[in-house]
C-alpha cells in the first residue's frame, strides 16, 4: 500500500474501534472503488460489523457504517439526497456528471462528503452526507451558464438509476483482459497491465488476475475509464471466437 491508502486502511480500522467500545454506529465519508477495496480487505482487523450503502442499489461510491456486536437501536446512513433542476427549463444546457461535479467542488466541498451523481435529461440527483444537503441547496444556484435550484428528495422516491448503452463484442475467450480489452477498446496487454495494476474491479473487489473467467450480470469497473456489466455469451462466429454482449453506464 502507498502511504494515503495505510492511513486510510489505519482509520478505518480506527472506526470500527470505536463503534465497538462507544457502542455506537460510526459511519465513514463516501469511499471510491479503490478505497472500498481497501475497506475489504481489513476486514479480518475490524472490531465490529460493518455494512455500505451509497443511497440506491447501485451506487459506486459507499459509506462505511460500523455497527458495535451489541447494537439495540434502529439506525440509518446519514445520506441525503438532492434533486436539481433548471429554473428555467427553456435555456437550460445540456449538463453532465463533471459539469455538476465541478460545480460541486467549487463551493469548497470534499469529494468525499459526495456520493454518485446520476443525470437524467435535464435533472440531477446528487447523493451527499445530509450535514451538507442544506449548503448545497443554499449555495448551488448555477451549473456552467444554467440557473439551476437544489431540494431534497426522498432516497426511497428516487427511481432513477445509471443509464446504460448496450453493445456486443468477438473475443477469444471470457478470461477477465479478453473482456476488458473488448470493452475498453484496447489491446489485450494494456488490458493485462491495468488489471495487474489495480485498476480493475469485478462487483467493486479488485481483481489481479487477468485469467479471471468473467461469469453474467458481473459489474465491471475499470478507474478512469467507466463501468460495465458483462452480459454473457450469445454463440460463437465461424471461426469459433466467442460473441459477447454487455452494457456500459454513461
Amino acid at each position: 500500500m502507498v502511504k494515503e491508502e495505510e492511513l486510510l486502511a489505519k482509520r478505518l480500522i480506527d472506526l470500527s474501534r470505536q463503534a465497538q467500545q462507544k457502542n455506537i454506529v460510526v459511519f465513514s465519508d463516501f469511499l471510491n472503488l479503490n478505497e472500498l477495496n481497501i475497506f475489504r480487505q481489513q476486514s479480518a482487523e475490524f472490531y465490529s460489523g460493518s455494512e455500505c450503502f451509497g443511497g440506491y442499489g447501485l451506487s459506486e461510491r459507499q459509506m462505511v457504517a460500523f455497527l458495535p456486536d451489541a447494537l439495540c437501536y434502529d439506525w440509518r446512513f446519514p445520506i441525503a439526497c438532492l434533486k436539481i433542476t433548471p429554473v428555467n427549463a427553456r435555456f437550460a444546457e445540456a449538463l453532465n456528471h463533471r459539469d455538476v461535479l465541478g460545480s460541486l467542488m467549487n463551493l469548497g466541498l470534499e469529494r468525499s462528503r459526495l456520493g454518485d451523481i446520476l443525470i437524467d435529461g435535464s435533472l440531477a440527483y446528487v447523493f451527499c452526507h445530509e450535514k451538507i444537503a442544506g449548503y448545497i441547496a443554499e449555495n448551488l444556484t448555477r451549473i456552467r451558464h444554467t440557473t439551476v435550484m437544489a431540494e431534497p428528495a426522498s432516497l426511497k422516491d428516487v427511481q432513477i438509476g445509471p443509464k446504460k448503452e448496450f453493445a456486443e463484442g468477438i473475443i477469444t475467450s471470457n478470461r477477465l483482459d479478453s473482456i476488458v480489452a473488448c470493452i475498453c477498446k484496447v489491446s489485450r496487454s494494456q488490458a493485462s497491465q491495468w488489471i495487474r495494476g489495480g485498476r480493475v474491479f469485478i462487483n467493486s473487489r479488485e481483481t489481479l488476475q487477468a485469467t479471471y473467467v468473467c461469469k453474467p450480470q458481473e459489474l465491471i469497473s475499470v478507474r478512469s475509464v467507466g463501468r460495465f456489466q458483462f452480459l454473457g455469451s450469445t454463440g460463437e462466429t465461424r471461426k469459433g471466437r466467442m460473441k459477447i454482449q454487455y452494457e456500459k453506464y454513461i
